[in-house]
This record gives structure tokens, sequence and C-alpha cells, in this order.
């Protein structure tokens, strides 16, 4: 046994045996400490280590609803190189918390192959007549329920669009191809179709498809006074932002019962 000696006092002093196996411990505090240190900073728990954590630059938080991404054919399947003109980048908003409806009010009774050729016309329509950089929607469903990419920027991030006066800000535009106004017959399959698409994209921001969204208006050509703030539906019908019939009353009837499947489809 070795002997330590330690003052216990200004008057008195005493022997203190400690055991050899003890002694062996006490020199390895050190390195237990450190080891210790070490492992409470891996695990977070150090306040300092947590402030120092970063999570990696662009990266993007995991929705707890999310929704699969549906089958989109891609721009190149409608846009050819004749028609393709010229245009500016894309630009971007952060996020998408709202989904406007439309239909493009042209003709019925189509062969669905026809697709790509109707969305080449529109594309043509509102970059020729209209003078606009690119195609207004973010997407198009015909009526067999195929989706398509529209306007350019790609499908999953927060492109900002040209469908809603006022609203394009954080906002996607789905178009169904045709018309839709009172008495007209509106597919399943396309419902269904604008169902998916609006789940995954609204997913993506974790928003309900089924509650109201405040957006700001940017100009005074919608419902709403340019800076005014409005409660609108996260999925919403063209007309609940602008001064219009669209998407047609039909398929306007319709958007009930969209909220409620593509709020199942995410889960809730």
């Amino acid at each position: 046994m070795r002997v330590l000696r330690r003052t216990l006092g200004a008057r008195s002093r005493r022997r203190v045996r400690i055991p050899r196996s003890a002694l062996v411990l006490l020199a390895c505090l050190p390195g237990l400490a450190a080891v210790l240190v070490l492992a409470l900073c891996a695990n977070g728990i150090g306040r300092k280590a947590t402030a120092a954590v970063r999570p990696p630059v662009g990266a993007r938080p995991v929705a707890l609803h999310a929704a699969p991404r549906p089958r989109i054919v891609p721009r190149s399947a409608w846009l050819d190189a004749l028609s393709r003109h010229a245009q500016p980048p894309p630009r971007y908003d952060d996020k998408v918390v709202a989904v406007f409806v439309h239909h493009t009010d042209s003709p019925n009774g189509y062969d669905c192959a026809d697709a790509p050729r109707i969305i080449r016309y529109l594309y043509a329509g509102q970059t020729g007549v209209r003078d606009w950089d690119d195609i207004g929607y973010n997407f198009l469903v015909d009526h067999c329920g195929t989706i398509y990419e529209g306007r350019a920027g790609g499908v999953d991030r927060a492109v900002t669009g040209a469908h809603t006066q006022g609203f394009n800000h954080r906002t996607a535009g789905i178009a169904a191809i045709g018309t839709f106004t009172a008495g007209m017959a509106v597919p399943k399959v396309m419902t269904d179709a604008i169902a998916a698409l609006a789940a995954w994209k609204l997913g993506l921001a974790d928003v309900d498809p089924r509650v109201k969204v405040r957006l700001v208006s940017s100009n005074n050509l919608s419902r709403y006074a340019s800076g005014t703030t409005a409660v609108l539906p996260a999925l919403a019908g063209h007309k609940d932002g602008y001064m219009t019939s669209c998407p047609g009353a039909a398929l306007l009837a319709r958007l009930p019962e969209v909220r409620v499947l593509a709020a199942r489809l995410q889960g809730r």
C-alpha cells in the first residue's frame, strides 16, 4: 500500500491510505474525462456543440405529410425545336403553399395522344399574342389523367408561374385541358390526377389541401388590392383569386372531393 500525505487543516495532518486500484483509477481520470466530453459533444448534449451544428446548405426539412410524386411528362414531349423560343431564366419562390386549378377553355373530345399538340398551341398563344415569356401554367392534365410539365424551371421546385393574376407567388397552377362549364362531364381520372399532383406539391411544404392559407396580392388586377393579405383555399379555383368563371362550374364543383382525396394521399 502506498501512503499519500494530505493536508486536512492548519493544526493537524494525518495519513490516508488509498488502495492501489483506486490510485490506478485516479491516474486514468484525465483520459476518461476526455472520452466523456467527446461522447457528450457527439450526442449534442454540450450547449456549444449543439450551437455549432449547421444543416447542409439548401437542405429541405422533411415534410410530415409528403405524398408520392406522380408521373409527370416533361415539357420536351410537347415543346419541339420549331416552337421553342428564347426566354429569360425561371424565377422561383421559397415554397408552394397553394394550388390554383384552371381549365384551358379549349375544345373537349380530343384524343389524348393529341395533348402535346394542344399544349404547344396554348404555349404559342400565350407567348405570341399575349407576349408572355413562357406558358403560364406550371402543369397541365388531360382527360386521360396524364400530367404534363408546363412552365420551365423544374417540376419539384417552386417555380413562379403566370396563371393567377395577383397570386403567382408561392403557388402552382394546374390546368385541366378542356372546357368544364356547367353541365360538362369531368373525367374522374382527370380529377384524381389533379388530386395526386396537388397532394405532392403541397406536401413538399407540409400544407393540408383542405385548409385555407394567407397569400398577399401582388397587383390590383386580382380580386384583392395590391398588398392585401387574402385568405384562400390551399387548393383553390382560379376564380377564387381573379374575376373569372375559370375553372368552370363543373370542375369547381368537384374541388371539395379533390381536396379530400389529396389530403388522404398525404396520409391525413
